[in-house]
C-alpha cells in the first residue's frame, strides 16, 4: 500500500503528459496559423471591395466621373458631407490592416481627369493592391482590383498586375 507521503506523479507520468501536449500543439498550431492567414486574406479582399465602393461614390459625387489616385483624396470629407469616402483605417499614405499593406495608384492607361470637388486632380482609372506584410505568415496570396470591380488573387508576395489574367484568378 502506498503511503500518503509519497503521493504524486512520477517522472515517467509527467513525460507522457508533456509528450501528449507536444503532439496536440504540433497538430493545432499549423491549423491556427492557416486560419489566421485565411482570415487576413478575407479581410484584405473585403478592404479592396470597400475601396471599390469608395471610388464609385467618389466618382459619382465628387470626382466628376473620374477616380481618386490616392487614399488621401478619398479621405477628404467633401463640403456638406458627414464622412469621408473611405474609412480612417485605409486613409494613410500606405495603410496596413490585418497583416496586409495597401496601395492605390492610377490604373493602366489612366489619364489625368478634371479636378474633384476638393480641387484634387483625378484619374480615369485606378489600381488598388493588398500584399501581405510577411508573405507566408500574414498571408499567402496578394490581391488587386480596378474600376472593373473584380478582385484578383495571386499566390505571390507581389500583387497581380494589369491586365489581369492567369496566373492570377478572380476571387470576386
Amino acid at each position: 500500500m502506498r503511503s500518503h507521503l509519497h503521493a504524486g506523479f512520477t517522472l515517467i507520468e509527467l513525460l507522457i503528459v508533456l509528450a501528449i501536449v507536444a503532439v496536440l500543439a504540433a497538430v493545432a498550431v499549423p491549423s491556427l496559423l492557416r486560419a489566421r492567414m485565411l482570415s487576413n486574406e478575407v479581410s484584405a479582399q473585403s478592404s479592396l471591395r470597400v475601396i471599390n465602393l469608395a471610388q464609385v461614390r467618389y466618382a459619382s459625387s465628387c470626382g466628376n466621373d473620374a477616380y481618386a489616385a490616392t487614399f488621401s483624396a478619398l479621405a477628404i470629407k467633401p463640403a456638406g458631407a458627414t464622412e469621408a469616402f473611405i474609412p480612417a483605417e485605409l486613409s494613410g499614405v500606405a495603410p496596413a490592416k490585418a497583416g496586409f499593406l495597401f496601395s492605390l495608384a492610377p490604373g493602366a492607361g489612366s489619364v489625368t481627369g478634371d479636378s474633384d470637388c476638393n480641387g484634387i486632380q483625378t484619374q480615369t482609372s485606378y489600381y488598388a493592391a493588398a500584399v501581405p506584410e510577411s508573405f507566408g505568415f500574414s498571408g499567402s496570396r496578394s490581391f488587386a482590383t480596378t474600376q472593373a470591380d473584380t478582385v484578383w488573387a495571386l499566390a505571390s508576395a507581389v500583387a497581380p498586375a494589369e491586365p489581369f489574367g492567369p496566373p492570377a484568378t478572380a476571387v470576386g
